[in-house]
């Protein structure tokens, strides 16, 4: 069973703080189950986009878990908004987190790309 994506947000966001970093939820989605996109900004402006993995790069032992995969590295900022704009019109429950943060690894769990069957 997965975790509710509420608490799944408020604890992403407390590990970020804990560390010195800031977060914030741009938008509010389904609090059970919408999806999360992370956006991460730098100093320099730009930003890396985090969605939400694709289903088949789950295992039966990840199948409760929240896994990301980068969708745009390092970015100018139109681009990850334009990206998110279409997201939007296909899912309006998801939820848009923001990060200032310069190392999420420990942070965003990620999609091991080994395991991607393509």
């Amino acid at each position: 069973m997965r975790l509710r994506t509420d608490i799944f947000v408020s604890a992403l966001l407390r590990r970020v703080f804990a560390r010195g970093d800031f977060a914030a939820i741009e938008k509010k989605g389904a609090e059970e189950a919408g999806a999360i996109f992370i956006r991460q900004h730098f100093r320099d402006g730009l930003e890396t986009l985090y969605a939400p993995a694709p289903q088949s790069v789950f295992g039966e032992q990840e199948s409760g878990m929240r896994l990301f995969e980068i969708r745009l590295d390092k970015s100018e900022a139109e681009k990850v908004r334009e990206l998110l704009d279409r997201e939007r019109k296909f899912d309006p429950d998801l939820w848009i987190v923001e990060l200032e943060a310069e190392d999420v690894a420990e942070i965003v769990p990620l999609a091991d790309e080994r395991q991607t069957p393509l």
